[in-house]
Parts: C-alpha cells; sequence; structure tokens
C-alpha cells in the first residue's frame, strides 16, 4: 500500500539545512524528479511523492543534488553520512593548506659575520616553507650618514638566498630603518606531524633530510 505524501513528511527525520546546502526530503517540492538510487543507479522520472517514498522505504533521505536541471536530478542517499565525510574532506584540505606568513630579519650596518650566519639560516628555512621575508636594517646615530653601507649589506643577504626567493621590492629607506622584501620560489614543503621545535633551537638542532 502506497503511504500518503504528507504522512511521509511527517515520518521522516528532519535537519537543519543553511541556505546554500541542499535541499532534502520534505523541502523538495517538485512535481517531478530524476531519480537516481543510492547505488548510482539512474531510476528514471518520478512523481516528488513516489521518490520520497522509495528513500523511506530504504530508510534513507531524498537530496536534490542538480536543481536547475529539468526536471531537478534526485539522489537516494544517507544524508547524515554524506554530511559528515564532506565536512571530513574540507577540514583535510584545509589542514593541508600553507598559510603564508611574512617573518622579519633584523640586521645592523656593523653586525659580525656569526650573527648574519644565525640569522641567514633562520631565512632559508622560512622560505623553505613557502613564507615571505622582512629583512630590515635600523640606523642609529652617524650611521645615517652612510646608509648606502646597509644597502649593499640588505643586497649581499638576498644574494645569498636567490636559490630559494625572489626580491619582491627593492631596499627602501623609511626614517632610520631600510627594508626589503622576499617571497619563496617554490611552493612549500608538505609539513610532516611533528611538533615544530621553537626557532632558536631549530637553528642549531634540527636537520633537513634530503
Amino acid at each position: 500500500m502506497q503511504i500518503p505524501f504528507f504522512d511521509i513528511l511527517l515520518r521522516r527525520r528532519s535537519f537543519h539545512i543553511a541556505k546554500n546546502e541542499q535541499q532534502i526530503n520534505n523541502a523538495i517540492r517538485d512535481a517531478k524528479v530524476r531519480l537516481i538510487g543510492s547505488d548510482g543507479e539512474q531510476l528514471g522520472i518520478f512523481s516528488g511523492a513516489d521518490a520520497l517514498e522509495k528513500a523511506y522505504d530504504e530508510g534513507l533521505d531524498l537530496v536534490k543534488i542538480s536543481p536547475n536541471a529539468d526536471p531537478p536530478v534526485c539522489k537516494i542517499m544517507d544524508y547524515g553520512k554524506h554530511r559528515f565525510e564532506q565536512s571530513k574532506r574540507e577540514k583535510e584540505m584545509k589542514r593541508n593548506q600553507h598559510i603564508v606568513e611574512t617573518h622579519e630579519i633584523r640586521l645592523s650596518p656593523n653586525i659580525d659575520a656569526h650573527d648574519v650566519e644565525f640569522k641567514m639560516k633562520a631565512a632559508r628555512k622560512f622560505l623553505e616553507k613557502g613564507d615571505k621575508l622582512k629583512i630590515t636594517i635600523r640606523f642609529r646615530g652617524r650611521q645615517m650618514a652612510h646608509t648606502e653601507l646597509g644597502r649593499d649589506q640588505l643586497l649581499k643577504f638576498t644574494e645569498a638566498l636567490s636559490d630559494l626567493g625572489v626580491v619582491d621590492k627593492q631596499p627602501k629607506l623609511d626614517g632610520r630603518h631600510m627594508t626589503m622584501f622576499m617571497s619563496a620560489k617554490l611552493a612549500p614543503k608538505p609539513e610532516t606531524k611533528k611538533k615544530t621545535k621553537p626557532l632558536e633551537n631549530v637553528e642549531t638542532k634540527e636537520t633537513t633530510k634530503e
């Protein structure tokens, strides 16, 4: 015996559906729909009531997947499971996305070679991750009379990183600060699940596998 249409609507489980999500079950008001079975089989044209009844008989939901088709296309599925798997995929994609950050590397006109080497290692690690660099030199007192020395130091520093990065902006003097920017050349390496060590420890202890 065929179950009355409105009786089906009352007995079906319901979900809160946002405006940008698919219509399901009693939200589908179309007189005719093209129906796809839960196994992906094309079942043909059904009335809205018959399609919903068929989904009800399988203990599943009727979901409109192509609302602009003529007639609209609906599929029988477990909508709760479908939403869970979709949310899981979106979270996985978001987790794999790399958010580009800008890290500042501070130099000085009279910085010694050891400090330059330390900051160079940090800069290389940032570029290897796909991040950007803001490299800054601050001039003090009489150093303002020889800003060209700071410019040369910035250019020398970025030249040593040219295998990993490209210069976005040439050195620019703003007050007592001269700054230039670099971006990574290559796509960032996929991150492992291991916890990242603090920068001060990374410089001396972390090794990179080839």
